[in-house]
């Protein structure tokens, strides 16, 4: 048995309700033996649903942990979570990368590109393997396209841009590759329409609704071809645990980090030009 050790920022809350049942999937199809052994959580009253660390602890047949430090130790593989708390990665991934075992962090992966950076230089530090995304970057949808278009349209919707956003742009940074030079968003109520440039020509475009009734679609062309509108119905999780748990076992990113610099710098942008609507900002 191969045990791995949530870290979050409370418990209790969508991706940890959801990754226990899908790592016992995964085992079943990879032929694996993971499990969710261990968690540890900043606050101990999720404010999603009030459930204490002990209450979710005693569901999922984990172990609490009293510090991340014993969580670290005890666990063969980490998984921050705290999908909603970005600003939180740092603090754990200090602690957390010291102890060089394979990691995932949930998206969104830092809150700013500069954090990023320094996540980076602590896992280069101590030797850690470490990847993150968002898990729309596992829509089966997309492989056939990724890095072949000459232009694309990503849309979806979500509560927040600054939350939510960081799913369109990463569907962006898979098909369009790195090289993203400067963008500028037209911001009209909750409709958010995003244009970005590429160094070597190329152009792309974001739209993201402030609500959730916009589908997670994308309008890829490729040279010479026609656009076609392709909506996202892909098990997207499923294939995300899957490689988290391969990744686990055999230390091998499954995707330049590069583009996971190249999303935060994107994202970076795209918030800054919330309050900059139709002016061009620099990525």
């Amino acid at each position: 048995m191969k045990t791995i050790g949530f870290i979050d920022y409370y418990i209790s809350e969508w991706h940890a309700n959801h990754y226990p049942e899908w790592i016992k999937e995964a085992n079943e199809t990879l032929g694996t033996d993971f499990v969710v052994k261990y968690a540890w959580a900043e606050k101990d009253v999720s404010p999603v649903d009030g459930k204490t660390t002990d209450e979710w602890c005693k569901e999922y047949g984990v172990e609490r942990c009293a510090t991340i430090e014993e969580l670290c130790e005890k666990s063969d593989y980490i998984l921050v979570l705290a999908p909603s708390d970005p600003d939180t990665h740092l603090r754990y991934a200090e602690i957390a990368l010291k102890y060089g075992k394979n990691t995932y962090i949930d998206k969104t992966f830092a809150p700013d590109y500069k954090t990023a950076l320094k996540i980076f230089e602590i896992g280069k530090e101590h030797g850690a393997k470490f990847f993150s995304t968002s898990a729309l970057r596992y829509a089966s949808e997309l492989s056939e396209y990724a890095g072949e278009c000459q232009t694309v349209t990503v849309m979806g919707s979500g509560a927040s841009v600054n939350e939510y956003v960081i799913h369109q742009t990463e569907m962006l940074v898979k098909l369009m590759g790195i090289g993203a030079k400067r963008l500028m968003a037209f911001n009209d109520n909750d409709q958010h329409i995003i244009r970005v440039e590429y160094a070597d020509g190329r152009n792309a475009n974001i739209v993201f609704v402030s609500n959730y009734g916009t589908p997670t679609a994308f309008i890829p062309c490729k040279n010479g071809g026609e656009s076609k509108f392709i909506q996202i119905t892909s098990s997207f999780f499923e294939s995300l645990i899957a490689d988290i748990l391969k990744f686990y076992e055999n230390g091998q990113l499954p995707f330049d980090s590069l583009e996971t610099l190249e999303v935060m710098k994107v994202r970076d942008a795209i918030i800054k030009s919330e309050k900059n609507s139709e002016q061009w900002i620099e990525i």
